[in-house]
């Protein structure tokens, strides 16, 4: 597979947005950039941070990250905030989510260039995230200004009136991954912001760069001062601010492990709580599925991003009398993959984000090994410089192989045969996550009988992982708790009140 080459000039203005834009070493409180301060006892300057560009290796940027105290600033700016900030007309907050979405298309070069450089995702990719991410944006300042502020539930009897409104939750703690920048930030900032709650977030430390332009486009719109707080930190930030006594509510999208710690937290004090979590997905191709389609939906679902996607389809669930041409075919068009620098337009499958998540695939590769498992193509790291993976297949893979059972959140795939619907259904609900799917059939009518069946939040048929910010988000089982996107995900930042009055 061939590596291809990065185009400099792109690469270059990206780093001049990162040189010249981001403000570094400084927490965004109150509506200004506060300096993270050393501390004098800190000999070690433990709490510097190095951002690094994955297709390289090589530090692009240094930062330091938030102790626990800029958490008591935050709150404190926070809590001042919602009295006022709670009690504007959702036209005010509709137009500061367009306002966002207005400043976010005026950057969408520096902002995709950012992402490409810190994330490593190809161009195109960080393009449709922050095409996303604009359009989440603007969908919450729609669906607010159309929520009634009053709605009439029922007469209960003669005179006697029942009325439903609805009510920030107060102040919110917002924990958003590294795997799309800027697109998780937005899934759940927009709906806080348009609910009326003020809010402390902390985006990943290892993707900043993208994240932390943030602040700026939220000094520029002129936004009320501690509606919005922004704390680049590690788990000892996110601790804090689960933990805290003034946060009303917690919403986290990450790994199953953190995610049980963030839920124990949040017990403390009875909060709120989203989680976004887990997936181990499946791809379900029917023995009438146009296999040349059906691969590239294959493809789509587990090499986009490296593989380093939530709802990745990660286990394929194929008809057994068109496995051996499908695997054929798929491997054909697995290793004609373009992998490579983002900044190169021919790239269609970048690096994974960190030395430490390349640590994770190369793991499950060893275990592979030793499970013995088929290697249809790939099973190894690209030698040379940044964090680079091949892509991967394996076929025949047992259910209790931990490459089954387990979220790789890499550019990996495990595949096993079926010879009817219901075998089919049974082997895509054999996971503990139930996050999403996807149902390859020419058949619509059996395929929405399948969906029915198969226990997931989101699932496509014969359809490539779109998102829309219509649609709610999130899953089953050990996937997480609540859904985020759609009206579901306004509700996740409302508390409903219901008044009785006589006629």
């Amino acid at each position: 597979m061939e590596m291809l080459n990065s185009t400099d000039l792109t690469r270059e203005t990206a780093i001049q947005t990162a040189q010249n834009e981001v403000v570094l070493n400084a927490a965004y409180i109150n509506g200004d950039w506060v300096t993270i301060e050393v501390s004098e006892t800190d000999s070690n300057h433990s709490n510097n941070h190095a951002l690094y560009d994955p297709n390289s290796g090589e530090v692009i940027a240094t930062t330091r990250l938030c102790t626990s105290a800029y958490v008591e600033q935050a709150v404190a700016a926070a809590d001042e905030a919602f009295a006022g900030w709670s009690q504007t007309s959702v036209s005010e907050r509709a137009r500061y989510l367009n306002a966002i979405a207005e400043s976010m298309e005026q950057q969408f070069d520096k902002l995709v260039g950012l992402s490409v450089l810190n994330n490593g995702k190809p161009i195109e990719e960080a393009k449709i995230d922050v095409g996303d991410a604009i359009a989440c944006y603007r969908y919450y300042a729609n669906l607010i200004t159309d929520q009634a502020t009053w709605s009439k539930v029922s007469t209960l009897e003669s005179g006697i009136r029942l009325l439903k409104t609805y009510a920030p939750v107060g102040i919110c703690a917002l924990i958003t991954p590294w795997n799309f920048p800027m697109v998780t930030t937005s899934w759940k900032l927009a709906p806080a912001l348009a609910a009326g709650c003020t809010v402390l977030l902390k985006p990943s430390e290892v993707i900043l760069l993208p994240e932390l332009m943030l602040g700026n486009i939220l000094s520029e719109i002129g936004l009320p001062k501690g509606v919005v707080n922004i704390l680049p930190g590690t788990a000892e930030v996110g601790t804090a601010m689960t933990s805290h006594p003034l946060i009303d509510k917690v919403s986290f999208t990450g790994s199953n492990v953190v995610g049980e710690k963030v839920m124990v937290q949040a017990a403390k004090g009875i909060k709120d709580i989203s989680l976004e979590l887990g997936g181990k997905s499946a791809i379900v191709v029917c023995a009438d599925a146009d296999i040349d389609y059906a691969c590239d939906l294959i493809i789509g679902g587990i090499f986009t991003n490296a593989g380093q996607i939530c709802s990745a389809t990660s286990r394929l669930v194929v008809h057994q009398d068109i496995a051996e041409q499908l695997f054929d075919t798929l491997k054909v068009k697995t290793e004609s993959l373009q992998i490579g620098d983002g900044f190169a337009t021919e790239t269609q499958m970048g690096p994974l984000v960190s030395e430490q998540q390349l640590n994770q695939v190369k793991k499950y590769f060893d275990i592979a090994t030793a499970e013995q498992l088929i290697c249809l193509t790939g099973g190894e790291i690209v030698s040379g410089s940044g964090y680079f993976a091949m892509p991967t297949v394996y076929t025949d893979v047992p259910t209790s192989s931990q490459l089954w059972t387990e979220e790789v959140f890499g550019p990996v795939l495990v595949s096993t045969t079926f010879t009817d619907d219901a075998e089919a259904i049974a082997l895509a609900n054999n996971s503990k996550f139930a996050l999403a799917a996807t149902i390859v059939s020419a058949d619509e009518t059996a395929a929405l009988e399948m969906a029915l069946q198969i226990k997931a939040g989101h699932i496509w048929i014969n359809e490539q992982q779109i998102v829309l910010p219509e649609a709610g988000w999130g899953g089953f089982k050990q996937s997480g708790i609540g859904r985020e996107l759609g009206s579901d995900g306004l509700s996740a930042y409302q508390k409903s009140k219901h008044v009785l009055l006589t006629d």
